[in-house]
């Protein structure tokens, strides 16, 4: 943990029994180990509350996707692809009339786009002139 050699030790080791002396060493040892013991706790708990914090980020961000993913609609994005604005949904509705159907039930269609566009006028037919009256 801390990277001590066994040199070290061993010198702290021999300068605690001379400070602290024969008699109360064991007792400071074990006062020691209580304190190192809590704060290894208090260290695990700690780490177990940042990985779960991360587990819970994580998992909120992977519902997010299986929300997104689950809410996918093939026909939805058919129908945004091929006609974004309705044109041609509008146009294959058939008329009132022949469906039987309470105009009010079916979807408004602009008047101008249920008209043919206006045909080219036609020139008259202007008949051949007969060759009997040509003088």
């Amino acid at each position: 943990m801390f990277d001590f050699a066994w040199s070290e030790i061993a010198l702290i080791a021999v300068v605690a029994l001379i400070v602290i002396g024969p008699k109360d060493l064991p007792r400071v040892l074990k006062t020691v180990g209580i304190w190192v013991r809590k704060a290894r706790g208090i260290a695990r708990e700690f780490q177990g509350s940042i990985e779960q914090m991360v587990r819970e980020a994580e998992l909120d961000d992977v519902k997010k996707n299986l929300d997104k993913a689950a809410g996918f609609s093939f026909d939805d994005e058919m129908k945004k692809a091929i006609d974004p604005k309705g044109e041609i949904e509008q146009a294959l509705v058939p008329p009132p009339e022949l469906t039987g159907q309470n105009t009010a039930e079916l979807p408004r269609v602009p008047a101008d786009a249920l008209q043919p566009e206006a045909a080219p006028a036609e020139t008259p037919v202007v008949p051949a002139p007969d060759k009997k009256a040509v003088p």
